[in-house]
């Protein structure tokens, strides 16, 4: 990747879509999906294969996967988060490029999300990684509640830094630090990087932020002023985690791709097209209400 062009993951039809209150259909997802395809976004979170009985408004996922349009040469990377190794396998046989495991910085966040502590969490992800080596099958790392955790609170730098050695050495393609309940400040950010950096090339970093206290995307901006080139972000703002009290929707992808092109960077992502896109998600979820540039956005379109 050049530096100066910004990689954009939209994960609204999974984070985003996990923690609302109206369920859409299958058909509702792939429409929400293939929007966001004819946006041109790089990456697309399309779903997870956890147990539909935890987070219902994933099941289903290989139907979704399955009833994606993607135009001949389209270079969109799909991804899907998988929790265990029969996750894995399930990803697997639907062919999706990149798979994603998710563990907490924190024990009591992984009990309560994944129902393992961080070292049974890290047994289960060597023997996921060693199937997905052997498979050549691409699997990266979230690494969640980086900053601060809803049950533990202020998570230290020193424990993010050894659990990302540790996900590195097991053959994670790349690790995604994520601000889970969106507490971190530019400072914290600015801090946690320089010291992920010191482990890994920006390029094996990506960034996940919340907008709870509205800090998401002056994080994002840290981000960037550290070298980071690719940063998750969800359609009109959807998002929360529903095993994290007090998390809120993620930044939104019309704000972190206006803030990318105004500074200079390149995301290669069709504004109007997006905007479209924000509104489907608004209409579908019937409680989505944007990102806080999307006024200013369709003004600016309208002339």
């Amino acid at each position: 990747m050049t530096r100066n062009v910004v990689y954009i993951n939209d994960v609204g039809p999974r984070d985003g879509l996990q923690n609302q209150t109206n369920t859409l259909s299958v058909k509702q997802r792939i429409s929400l999906i293939n929007a966001l395809v004819q946006a041109n976004v790089a990456g697309i979170e399309v779903g997870s294969f956890v147990s539909p009985i935890a987070v219902p408004a994933m099941a289903h996922t290989d139907a979704v996967i399955s009833g994606i349009h993607l135009p001949i040469g389209s270079s969109v990377q799909l991804s899907a988060l998988i929790p265990n190794m029969r996750g894995y396998e399930s990803g697997c046989l639907t062919g999706i490029g990149l798979l994603s495991l998710v563990m907490a910085a924190s024990n009591t966040m992984n009990e309560k999300n994944i129902r393992m502590d961080n070292q049974a969490t890290l047994d289960m992800f060597r023997h996921v990684m060693s199937r997905a080596l052997a498979d050549k099958q691409s699997v990266q790392i979230y690494l969640a509640t980086a900053w601060e955790c809803p049950f533990e609170g202020h998570i230290q730098v020193d424990e993010v830094v050894r659990l990302a050695e540790q996900l590195f050495a097991l053959g994670a393609s790349r690790l995604v630090i994520a601000d889970t309940i969106g507490a971190a400040s530019p400072d914290q950010v600015e801090m946690l990087l320089s010291r992920l950096l010191n482990i890994a090339p920006a390029d094996k970093f990506s960034c996940h932020f919340h907008d709870t206290r509205a800090m998401g995307l002056a994080n994002v901006y840290a981000a960037l002023k550290q070298g980071i080139r690719r940063f998750d972000a969800s359609i009109a703002g959807m998002g929360g985690c529903p095993f994290a009290p007090g998390a809120s929707g993620n930044v939104a992808t019309e704000d972190v791709v206006m803030l990318c092109e105004q500074m200079g960077f390149s995301t290669g992502v069709d504004m109007p097209a997006l905007l479209d896109v924000a509104n489907l998600a608004i209409q579908l979820t019937q409680g989505t209400t944007g990102g806080n540039a999307k006024p200013w956005l369709e003004k600016q379109l309208k002339g």
